[in-house]
């Protein structure tokens, strides 16, 4: 190739070089975006066969509420008591001791510590004076059945009868204890303790003090031997003073104590503590002892307990706890306060337990059927309980704060 036609091929490249060069910056730089730009579609899903269908989306409109998951109701508290969670009612804003229902078996009697004074209170929180009198630090006071009287015991020892209705006052021996009226007549049985066991005794007297007669000797026994005066008026007090029986060291026999020296029929017991608590008729005895086979816990036993009758039908109502927080409603009820838990060993050591809340238990005496009643709202610990005449009111002393508070029965 000459060399003419060499620079013509030459020149030829370069200006297709630059209008490819031109182009190429044109195509990148300057060309016009496409107007419209095709939808894409997508594939139609055939729906599938015997399930249910998603729903489809739409449209976005207002925005609806969201639906919320209602939580679970919490069990009601009964203003009744009927097996489940119950409310009480506290009457008194302080501390009360020894309640009991009063003369007229709806309004309850108690005594107040902090200005030691007597007053009967009813459901609705009206407090009236049984007596202007004040008694302070009084330690222990056995009411009658009517509630107008009661036999006032004191640290120094001093004893007293204090008639409401008169407002008039006896005084019994400073070496009497554990009093307890007759549930049919105004007499009063009680431990004489005397310096020589010799003249240690049970004693009945009037409550004025007069025709005070001895009916059975004490000796070095007087711990053992529990006052407790049948509502029928057969029975005096317990004795548990016999010799052990076959079948185990904790199987005893107690000895039932009347007025004349009867030669009453014993009652069986298994277990220690025994803690008694009588039907409105005398005709059935609660009690509670504590023995190898409940673990030494508290286990409420019921028994046929007239003369004729004492020990026969006798079962355990798989009750943990003590007699002594049982009350009689009729002669064919009885309201039982039994520990949330006790441990092996409680019926030993009772003090040790006096905190541990309650439920309230209901017991048919004809069957020995048991049904929970009531379970206190907040937990309560019910001491000294008491039922109103009409069976529609269970008055207690709130072990934990001493106040005075009430179950609706019905």
């Amino acid at each position: 190739m000459n060399e003419r036609a060499k620079k013509i091929l030459i020149i030829s490249i370069f200006i297709l070089s630059v209008f490819g060069i031109g182009f190429a910056l044109y195509y990148t730089f300057f060309r016009a975006a496409p107007t419209e730009i095709p939808p894409t579609v997508s594939p139609e899903i055939p729906p599938k066969t015997g399930g249910v269908p998603l729903p489809s989306a739409v449209v976005g409109g207002e925005r609806g509420v969201i639906p919320t998951t209602t939580a679970p109701t919490l069990p009601t508290v009964s203003q009744i008591a009927r097996g489940g969670a119950t409310a009480t009612t506290t009457l008194t804003t302080s501390a009360i001791s020894h309640p009991s229902i009063g003369s007229d078996g709806t309004s309850a009697n108690y005594y107040d510590p902090n200005d030691g004074r007597f007053y009967r209170i009813d459901k609705d929180g009206n407090a009236t004076r049984l007596s202007d009198q004040a008694f302070p630090n009084v330690e222990n006071v056995s009411w009658n059945n009517a509630s107008d009287k009661a036999v006032l015991e004191f640290p120094d020892g001093a004893n007293i009868v204090y008639d409401f209705q008169t407002q008039k006052q006896t005084t019994l021996p400073a070496h009497w204890e554990d009093f307890e009226f007759s549930p049919v007549q105004d007499q009063i049985a009680a431990k004489s303790i005397g310096l020589d066991p010799n003249n240690r005794w049970i004693v009945l007297t009037n409550a004025d003090g007069s025709n005070a007669k001895t009916i059975q000797a004490l000796g070095d026994n007087a711990d053992k031997v529990t006052i407790s005066w049948s509502p029928n008026d057969q029975v005096v007090a317990f004795s548990d003073t016999a010799e052990a029986l076959d079948g185990g060291p904790d199987r005893k026999m107690i000895l039932p104590i009347g007025k004349n020296n009867e030669n009453m029929k014993g009652l069986i017991v298994e277990g220690y503590g025994f803690t008694p608590a009588w039907s409105d008729d005398g005709k059935k005895l609660l009690y509670s002892a504590a023995g190898d086979y409940s673990n030494l816990k508290p286990l409420l036993w019921m028994t046929d307990a007239t003369p004729s009758t004492m020990g026969q039908n006798r079962k355990s109502l798989g009750l943990n706890t003590w007699a002594d927080k049982c009350v009689f409603s009729g002669s064919s009820t009885a309201y039982c306060a039994v520990p949330t838990s006790l441990p092996p060993n409680a019926g030993l050591q009772r003090a040790l337990f006096k905190d541990i809340p309650d439920n309230l238990y209901k017991v048919d005496i004809s069957t020995g059927t048991v049904s929970l009643v009531a379970i206190p709202e907040d937990g309560k610990v019910i001491e000294q309980p008491t039922v109103s005449t009409d069976g529609s009111t269970l008055y207690f002393r709130n072990g934990q704060t001493g106040q005075l508070e009430f179950f609706r029965l019905k």
